[in-house]
């Protein structure tokens, strides 16, 4: 089985569109959750009336309020944000206990960069073998950081992201946007054959300022995209959501994309 064959429970037409909801483990409940978003259910209630094509889970979410209207891609590792220093997020979940979970995908995060990237890379190592003996894709969310990563969105830094999920097995690599097109090309293209996910991050100061930036990872050649706040945070997600889809499998321009969000 190919990389596409996996992967295409995710993909729309060859795109995706996954709502990423592991921001509470990895920042607290206080950074990012109001009184609505901090329910799951309410997230998953977005997934499914948005017409998503996948929801990223830890695996205590996906045991209490995963409901099956959406494809799951249950999260592997983790860790807070409390402790400093050098990042490193490991295995708390395994492939089997995924897809006991009913998860059609599993998710790891690598921080190339750090001095402990060799542990994250060798659990990859391991999940991605024993994802694909089960049949299912293994995602790599990869974000340089550590004291040698100096600008973690620097065009050559993000290439070296893509590249890198491209050689560890990746069947889709969750990278961040470098801040235009162009550059984004390049790191699309250092990714081969494995999917590229744009990465939402937080929220961003504008629908405008967001929208466009999705624009360039698509046009750039990008898969989809996978986000979080920038959809649940939003005063009304599903008018974000359609302008997402809009961009993603409509091929639709910003402005009609933006359209969605004004209409009343």
């Amino acid at each position: 089985m190919n990389t596409n064959t996996r992967m295409n429970t995710f993909l729309r037409d060859g795109k995706g569109l996954l709502l990423a909801y592991d921001q509470g483990f990895e920042h607290g409940p206080s950074a990012d959750f109001d009184d609505k978003n901090i329910d799951p259910n309410y997230i998953l209630d977005i997934a499914s009336k948005g017409e998503f094509t996948g929801v990223v889970l830890h695996k205590g979410i996906a045991e209490k309020y995963y409901n099956g209207r959406v494809p799951l891609i249950l999260k592997l590792n983790g860790k807070s944000s409390l402790p400093k220093g050098e990042p490193i997020s490991t295995q708390i979940c395994t492939v089997e206990e995924a897809i006991s979970l009913g998860a059609k995908g599993v998710g790891y995060t690598i921080y190339l960069g750090s001095v402990h990237e060799n542990i994250m890379l060798q659990e990859f190592g391991d999940i991605q073998r024993e994802a694909h003996e089960e049949g299912v894709p293994a995602i790599a969310w990869i974000y340089p950081r550590g004291e040698a990563v100096k600008n973690d969105t620097a065009p050559e830094i993000v290439a070296y992201a893509a590249r890198a999920g491209l050689e560890v097995g990746a069947d889709a690599v969750k990278i961040k946007y470098t801040g235009d097109a162009g550059t984004f090309r390049w790191a699309v293209k250092a990714a081969g054959l494995a999917r590229v996910f744009m990465s939402g991050g937080p929220k961003a100061p504008t629908d405008e300022t967001f929208l466009s930036q999705v624009k360039g990872a698509i046009d750039a050649g990008a898969s989809g995209l996978a986000v979080g706040r920038n959809v649940w945070q939003h005063n009304d997600p599903l008018k974000m959501a359609a302008a997402l889809k809009e961009i993603i499998f409509d091929g639709g321009e910003l402005q009609k994309a933006l359209q969605h969000v004004v209409a009343q």
